[in-house]
């Protein structure tokens, strides 16, 4: 009589599901070095800004010492003439930077995608080398531009040079959405009688709006914070806000300039919250339209 062994628990082979579960199991596990480094790393670089921030709502004068939460230090800001006027000159610096930089950007962010020649590839290489070169390079060369030139560095001068180091940031974030539009639309518009003009301003420029809006938000953020190439075109009055920081901090720092850092950095995450917002809204409203037959 022959008796049939049955394979043990520990010998029988596992099931698909098992193994599954297995390797499931074993790609949940995290390297625990690896989360330790992660958490280093947004350690030191969000503990300062949590600690300005705290201090800018302390009751007392004291960089060192917290004592009770109270809004003096806002209020001191609302108050002070120099700040605000820096504030005012920081907005319109952005705002013009952001027109101008909008303008051009879509302009060469449309002929750099239209153009097939060797002269298009040449300077689509080009428009890359601002967002590679150190910004402080890209300062000294615009103010000894200015300066030989006999331009006195003014609002102007800062306006100039933000709008020539924005343009390849609009047209990086244009030029994939101008290439992924079909030619087609276009030339559908102009089979029914409208020019090219006409074409590109009512078909491609509505179809670009989505990331319009998002490189202009992006633009005033960055321009709005930009320190080192507002400090090298700038003159002596009216400074933009960073500057005015700077200079003040450079005879020790006060409470007031952390409540400033603190709204300057709660405005400049609200902008970048909604320049990667704004192409997500569009795509949500332009699916919801294809499903009403719109």
């Amino acid at each position: 009589m022959t008796l049939l062994r049955l394979p043990s628990p520990a010998t029988a082979p596992a099931t698909p599901r098992a193994r599954a579960r297995t390797r499931r199991g074993r790609a949940d596990r995290r390297p625990r070095l690896l989360v330790a480094v992660v958490a280093l790393f947004f350690a030191l670089l969000y503990l300062p800004i949590a600690v300005v921030t705290l201090f800018s709502f302390n009751a007392q004068k004291s960089l060192t010492v917290f004592d009770g939460f109270s809004l003096r230090w806002y209020r001191a800001f609302a108050r002070d003439d120099v700040l605000i006027s820096s504030l005012s000159t920081s907005l319109q610096i952005s705002l013009v930077a952001m027109a101008g930089s909008l303008v051009l950007g879509v302009a060469l962010a449309l002929g750099l995608v239209r153009c097939r020649t060797r002269l298009g590839s040449l300077a689509g290489l080009i428009m890359l080398v601002p967002l590679i070169t150190p910004e402080i390079v890209t300062g000294v060369a615009s103010m000894l531009l200015f300066k030989g030139l006999g331009v006195p560095l003014s609002t102007g001068t800062v306006m100039l040079s933000e709008i020539t180091f924005s343009i390849s940031y609009v047209t990086v974030i244009l030029r994939s959405r101008v290439a992924a539009l079909n030619p087609e639309v276009e030339e559908a518009a102009m089979d029914l009688g409208a020019t090219r003009r006409q074409a590109v301003r009512l078909v491609t420029l509505p179809a670009l709006l989505p990331a319009v809006l998002a490189a202009a938000v992006l633009i005033f953020a960055l321009v709005f914070d930009d320190f080192v190439l507002a400090y090298f075109t700038t003159g002596v009055d009216p400074q933009p806000l960073s500057v005015r920081i700077y200079s003040a901090i450079r005879f020790g720092v006060q409470p007031t300039i952390n409540a400033v850092g603190t709204l300057m950095l709660a405005g400049s995450v609200c902008l970048i919250a909604l320049a990667l917002f704004i192409p997500r809204l569009f795509g949500r409203r332009g699916g919801l339209d294809l499903l009403s037959g719109k």
